[in-house]
């Protein structure tokens, strides 16, 4: 099973999400246990307050440290209690960055995550020289809070816990599986709009639709993402595959 706590001021965010489609499934299965923790309920002060305004000035208010220091310390007695240990991990620009390698390490990860979202303009500096938490980075932009980052990290882990998906195949063809991007799909009816399906897929022949697909998402990726195939040792089918689709001119949509 993969347990999950998530520390935020808006723990609503979280358990909406997390009650519907895939994850709640994984849920009801026993495969995923997730649970919120509201900040604010680890507060000292009567008006629960988890943030204060920055030493030296500026913009904005800083999250206090104390609320996310007694949250983990509660966690992490809560767990030994179970014989279990924590893994703290902290949504942030300063983080690694969150992959598909990465996604498969949390979903095996035996431990208990805590993921802790920070928000407004950040969290209180002694948080992370007490925790020493595990900084992960969803993309080079800036967000909100660390709720969405932690959805992400949660959904790509939780698909990848063997017998969330119903079919254990859909993972290992899916996009980055691999490390090369995915091929295109398509389903009845065989014509839509006078766009219709490629002959090979019509034709019953496996071993041709095999070669078609994985034609198609080399294709995919040498035109969109060549630094994945730059960064990647390749089969000597797909060496041959791919001077095909150079020979023929690179592009990005089935020919």
């Amino acid at each position: 099973m993969l347990r999950i706590d998530v520390l935020t001021l808006f723990p609503e965010m979280i358990l909406q999400a997390v009650g519907h489609s895939m994850l709640k499934r994984a849920q009801e299965k026993g495969l995923l246990a997730i649970q919120a923790h509201n900040l604010r309920d680890y507060t000292m002060d009567r008006h629960k307050v988890a943030d204060d305004v920055p030493y030296g000035g500026g913009a904005g208010m800083v999250m206090k440290a104390e609320p996310i220091l007694r949250a983990v310390d509660a966690l992490r007695v809560q767990a030994q209690s179970c014989g279990e240990e924590i893994r703290v991990m902290f949504p942030s620009p300063q983080g690694r960055t969150f992959t598909q390698e990465y996604a498969k390490d949390v979903a095996a990860e035996p431990r208990r995550i805590v993921v802790l979202c920070g928000h407004y303009e950040g969290v209180d500096e002694r948080v992370r020289e007490a925790l020493r938490p595990e900084e992960v980075s969803v993309g080079d932009y800036i967000l909100t809070g660390g709720e969405l980052p932690a959805l992400v990290l949660i959904d790509a882990a939780t698909r990848l816990v063997p017998g969330v998906l119903g079919d254990p195949e859909s993972v290992v063809e899916e996009s980055f599986s691999d490390s090369l991007l995915e091929y295109p799909h398509y389903t009845r009816p065989a014509e839509v709009r006078g766009m219709g399906v490629p002959d090979v897929l019509l034709s019953g022949h496996h071993e041709a639709i095999r070669l078609w697909r994985r034609k198609q998402a080399l294709r995919s990726t040498y035109a969109r993402r060549p630094d994945l195939i730059r960064d990647r040792s390749l089969s000597r089918e797909d060496q041959r595959l791919l001077s095909e689709i150079i020979s023929e001119g690179v592009v990005s949509t089935p020919v």
